[in-house]
């Protein structure tokens, strides 16, 4: 089940200023839905300028560079924003300085640039706090995947009878410190032990290492 993000109350602008940077700052009077609202989840984003402001933040709170498709996952998986609305906000974003890109083993990677971030430290709050913090969440878990996966190494291997092997590695720098095959009867439950522990290798190692010093 999805969370239902809480929306805050509209505000009216003060006295009519404005943050200087046109490009992510809105002022509230009449609510604004100008984006498509297929796949998002009641209280996600509707709204084009909130969507470009979310992601300068996210990429503000993780402090790092993140990769265009990995924005688009966490958008489609926590169904904060449309995919296609949110891949347009990156364009702009891109545009308008915001954000550069550079390209890393053929994958598109943005970061946050300085007009971004002080973008963001003007605006973030008119997005809803739910939608803040899931958005960020998810981020963060699939950067911690990504860098587990990177880290230690998982091999799935067809059998001849239709089952496969699965192998664990985890690493430590160089050096191994557990490497476990299991057998599983489709590739449906190899994927699921693949995520599993791409999820938090160091949790599989250290129910095993339980389960084995049970005397």
């Amino acid at each position: 089940m999805k969370i239902q993000f809480t929306v805050p109350e509209l505000h009216e602008p003060d006295g009519g200023a404005s943050s200087g940077n046109d490009s992510l700052d809105r002022r509230y009077g009449e609510p604004v839905f100008d984006a498509l609202n297929e796949g998002v989840a009641p209280g996600g984003l509707t709204n084009r300028g909130d969507i470009k402001m979310l992601i300068c933040y996210m990429l503000k709170a993780v402090g790092q560079p993140v990769s265009k498709a990995m924005i688009g996952e966490v958008v489609q998986e926590e169904e904060i924003a449309n995919y296609f609305e949110a891949m347009n906000a990156i364009s702009e974003l891109l545009e308008i300085g915001n954000l550069s890109e550079t390209t890393e083993d053929g994958e598109e990677i943005l970061s946050l640039t300085e007009r971004g971030s002080n973008a963001v430290d003007v605006v973030q709050d008119d997005i809803p706090k739910t939608v803040r913090e899931t958005a960020v969440k998810s981020l963060v878990h699939f950067l911690t995947r990504e860098r587990n996966a990177r880290e230690n190494e998982v091999e799935i291997t067809r059998l001849p009878d239709g089952g496969y092997n699965v192998t664990f590695k985890l690493m430590d720098r160089e050096s191994p410190m557990m490497e476990l095959t299991m057998y599983v009867a489709d590739r449906d439950q190899a994927e699921i032990l693949r995520n599993n522990f791409v999820d938090d290798p160091a949790k599989v190692y250290s129910a095993v290492l339980a389960a084995l010093l049970v005397e």
